[in-house]
């Protein structure tokens, strides 16, 4: 049994060593035999040439000198061809490189060849050794490119069977990229898609041809070509115009029934990532014309590097976008905390994948818990923090206002706090163009989480900061939990802003993404009022601006974002319709439902009494803080904190309107009686202070 497995192995083994043949082998035989015949025959066929195309007038030492110089010719001819690689190439692929190593081969074989015929031999006819190099190099390229020539005509001979059924492509842009996409939908073959005709607004182009596909005119021939072409989809490739060029070229397209793809931008150009599959369907901000923020992000790598930074809220639209910016900026540890697990789990797993050396950490817990917000600073001593934790659904929190007061207001005081009293050097505030003259509850406690910020920096620069208390809503404090929140002796130096900006596409509960669902579903497509307007932002261009914001910060700020012009969401809604190949009140109706509890026709930026500063990026803004009493509002802090713990849903709206004097109720929610109210709510406060419920003071 041994010998016998020894002898399979051996068998084996043996199998191992000896080369397998593959095919290419035989097609390298083959034109080994070729070019024998071919580096003959050439230079006989040249002697034939030579001589009128007469055997019998060849001289016989000419023709004796050839016939014996043959063979060493024809072995030197292999072993070059051999050296050079024309034997081992893939000429399915075969492309210029080949095409210069066979000139290379030619010339070199060709000098060879005069060389050692005339010293060996004799001295032949000049048009002999120029006639014998280029029918050998036509010979030798020949045979090697015609099979890449036939494989061209079958694939010519299939695509133009599928031509039939391929999708007719308008494509936008003559240029550099224009060209390449127009390429790579003619060779790939996973893509059944045909350009149809070319737009560009370079008149020197029109009536020409790039590949084959005339240039049929400017953007204003759009429309008529679309329909003298059949074009079902409508590429734009112009990677270097402006988002307004964009956006122009898109307002006409989108009045066509034609699929909409567009290359991103410059980027891809640049990076060469210029081909079909790059092209993306349109988005809603391509329609928007308005051009892309930028930052500084010099400075923001100077602010951020080396330092610890915690984001609430980092599970979030805007809190996850913040994380991804601020991991890209080495920062020495960056502090994800979020109540609700599932979003904190997907963005720690997200950065790590994409930042395995950063010193991440990933905690679970709630703003409203003193507590553990405490713990958090006391343990990790974060140097920044973004505050983006908040309840920000305006329908959701007219219903529950008491939570809204509780989570954004109460919430925000309790980690500002933290904030202050662990030594943390700077607090951003994350806030909304809500908060401006506000007509519902999320609107009106975001404008107390700016006032709490502004109470904040004002009694630290007065080195009043002692009477500032941990508000809390606890009867006991066994632990002592809450006294530990005491920052000591030294006096705190925290900064504290905040940033305010508009409704961001894509973000959760975004209007974008409900529209989208509702066109899948068939429609209708509901609109709270055909004249609302919001302002936009991308995500990451709101997150970077608010990183920008936080190196400009000295205290007490309200930075104020630019958001470009206003838009109405009824044109949002069409133009998403459009760019979805229906048409709006044709394929799906609109549905104006009228204005939710608490919702305004449009959103303002700053409060007509606040004025405006600029800073050195031009989109971001300074708003000028209205003055307000401090002491008054801590103590009606207070008094609001308790009735949203009672949960006084019928009083918490009078109350909120007497602290936030901006804040007008809409509808049935507003009152008269705004004064009477907070005055019981005080001597319910000091009621539960008498009786043991404690309140820091």
């Amino acid at each position: 049994m041994k010998n016998q497995r020894s002898t399979e192995q051996s068998a084996q083994i043996k199998k191992r060593r000896l080369p397998a043949l593959e095919h290419w082998h035989f097609v390298a035989f083959f034109l080994m035999l070729f070019d024998l015949a071919a580096v003959a025959g050439s230079y006989l066929l040249a002697l034939w040439l030579r001589y009128d195309c007469h055997y019998t007038e060849i001289p016989r030492e000419d023709l004796s000198a050839w016939l014996k110089f043959t063979p060493i010719y024809a072995a030197v001819s292999i072993a070059v061809f051999w050296a050079l690689h024309l034997y081992q190439s893939i000429w399915k692929f075969a492309s210029f490189n080949e095409l210069k190593r066979i000139s290379l081969a030619s010339l070199l074989l060709g000098t060879v060849h005069t060389v050692l015929i005339t010293l060996i031999h004799q001295r032949m006819p000049i048009s002999y050794y120029v006639i014998g190099i280029i029918i050998q190099f036509l010979l030798v390229l020949c045979v090697r490119f015609a099979y890449r020539f036939v494989l061209l005509e079958r694939n010519k001979r299939k695509s133009s069977l599928q031509k039939a059924t391929a999708s007719r492509v308008m494509l936008i842009g003559a240029g550099a990229a224009g060209q390449l996409i127009l390429r790579d939908l003619h060779n790939a073959k996973e893509v059944n898609e045909r350009v149809c005709c070319i737009i560009d607004d370079d008149r020197n182009k029109w009536g020409r041809f790039i590949d084959g596909v005339p240039v049929v005119g400017g953007k204003d021939d759009i429309l008529l070509n679309v329909e003298k072409y059949r074009i079902e989809k409508i590429f734009l490739a112009i990677p270097s115009a402006s988002a307004i060029q964009r956006r122009d070229i898109l307002d006409i397209c989108k009045e066509t029934s034609c699929e909409l793809k567009n290359l991103p931008g410059i980027y891809e150009f640049v990076t060469g990532n210029v081909t079909a599959k790059a092209m993306r369907d349109v988005a809603v901000e391509d329609l928007l014309g308005r051009d892309t923020v930028k930052v500084d992000m010099d400075e923001i790598y100077d602010f951020i590097s080396g330092k610890t930074i915690l984001v609430t809220g980092g599970g979030g639209s805007i809190g996850s976008e913040l994380c991804r910016q601020i991991a890209k900026h080495a920062p020495k540890q960056l502090i994800v905390f979020d109540i609700y697990e599932n979003n904190a789990h997907a963005i720690g797993l997200e950065l790590k994948d994409k930042h395995p050396d950063l010193n991440l950490k990933v905690l679970i817990g709630s703003v409203r818990d003193s507590n553990r917000i405490n713990q958090v600073f006391r343990a990790y001593k974060p140097e920044i923090v973004y505050h983006a934790a908040a309840h920000k659904h305006v329908p959701l929190m007219e219903d529950s206002p008491c939570e809204s007061i509780k989570n954004n207001a109460i919430g925000t005081y309790k980690t500002a706090y933290a904030a202050m009293a662990n030594g943390c050097h700077r607090f951003v505030l994350i806030s909304t163009d809500k908060a401006v003259n506000p007509t519902n509850i999320m609107g009106a406690s975001k404008r107390l989480c700016e006032m709490i910020i502004q109470s904040f920096d004002r009694k630290i620069r007065d080195k009043r900061a002692h009477e500032l208390a941990p508000l809390h809503m606890h009867t006991a404090d066994a632990d002592v939990a809450m006294s530990n929140m005491s920052y000591g002796k030294e006096e705190p130096k925290t900064e504290f802003v905040a940033v305010r900006f508009g409704n961001v596409l894509g973000s959760n509960g975004s209007v974008i993404p409900r529209f989208k669902e509702q066109i899948a579903r068939g429609g209708p497509v509901t609109v709270t009022h055909p004249d609302i307007i919001r302002y936009f932002m991308t995500i990451p261009e709101a997150a970077s601006l608010v990183l920008q914001a936080g190196t400009y910060a000295n205290g007490g700020e309200i930075f104020v974002l630019d958001m470009g012009a206003p838009v109405k969401i009824d044109s949002l809604a069409r133009n998403l319709i459009r760019l979805s190949g229906l048409q709006p009140d044709v394929d799906i109706q609109i549905s104006y439902t009228g204005l939710r509890a608490g919702e305004k026709l449009y959103e303002e930026k700053l409060m007509s009494e606040e004025g405006m500063r600029t800073t050195p990026n031009h989109l971001i803004h300074i708003g000028c803080p209205i003055p307000f009493d401090t002491d008054v509002f801590l103590e009606q802090l207070q008094a609001l904190m308790h009735a949203a713990y009672d949960g006084q849903e019928d009083r918490i709206r009078d109350l909120v309107a007497t602290v936030v004097p901006t804040y007008h109720p809409a509808g049935e929610h507003g009152s008269e009686h705004k004064g009477e109210a907070f005055e019981q709510q005080m001597k319910i406060v000091a009621q539960k202070d008498t009786d043991g419920i404690l309140i820091a003071k």
